[in-house]
């Protein structure tokens, strides 16, 4: 059964509109935990604009599923996550002006700072994940690296505007999510995935887990979010 990991960093996007207390992040942790979730994912940008150290620290100390935590590859991040201990990191590329992330880490030109790094984390007990574009050499140099996980970008299969090129796209997808396996690293996927799009990526036996922010906050705000939650479990089950 694929696994969902629900991303909160549009409550704190809501939170920081104001600069004030509420809606608190963790609390959404706590009802999309209730409701099925089997992980929590925020992003720790290195300009703060939504998540805080603090939230991950309260994150580590009350969800009861599991941490996953996105952030640059950089030595400040690499020190708040050993002293909060996530189950996982995810290595993202990480840019001030971009609104979301934008596309995979290129593992191919930082791989010596990876290599260091993805040793360094894995010693003090935290999984590895590198969220990387669904092309092939990336995803060798990720197995070569040894990290424990690749999380897949689904942006342009999302974003694509004709079947033709979205098929083109999960094509891509399937394979990359092949190759990885066969060579033993779990396989995640995620990035603009919504109610509407979400089942063929689902389908991929490969694919042990799903990372939703966006459409499931946006959903809440309609349905609230125990229910927006249950409605996406319900559409990646049904796909396995």
């Amino acid at each position: 059964m694929t696994k969902l990991g629900v991303n909160i960093d549009h409550v704190a996007t809501v939170r920081e509109a104001r600069k004030i207390d509420i809606p608190d992040p963790v609390y959404a942790a706590v009802l999309a935990e209730l409701a099925g979730a089997d992980g929590i994912t925020v992003h720790l940008r290195g300009d703060r604009r939504h998540i805080k150290e603090r939230d991950v620290e309260l994150l580590s100390a009350f969800i009861k599923t599991r941490l996953n935590i996105e952030m640059a590859t950089t030595g400040e991040m690499f020190d708040i996550a050993c002293r909060v201990k996530p189950f996982s990191v995810t290595l993202v590329p990480e840019k001030k002006e971009e609104v979301t992330t934008e596309g995979g880490l290129d593992v191919i030109l930082h791989q010596s700072t990876l290599k260091t790094l993805i040793k360094d984390y894995q010693s003090h007990g935290i999984k590895v994940s590198i969220f990387v574009d669904p092309d092939h050499e990336q995803i060798k140099r990720c197995i070569k690296l040894n990290t424990d996980i690749i999380e897949i970008n689904t942006g342009r299969y999302a974003e694509a505007e004709s079947e033709n090129e979205r098929k083109d796209e999960l094509d891509k997808i399937i394979n990359a999510a092949k190759l990885a396996a066969r060579s033993g690293l779990k396989v995640a996927a995620g990035h603009g995935l919504n109610y509407r799009n979400v089942k063929p990526i689902a389908s991929i036996p490969e694919i042990e887990e799903l990372n939703i922010g966006h459409a499931i906050i946006a959903r809440a705000i309609f349905v609230g979010l125990e229910r927006a939650v249950r409605e996406m479990k319900d559409l990646i089950k049904k796909e396995k």
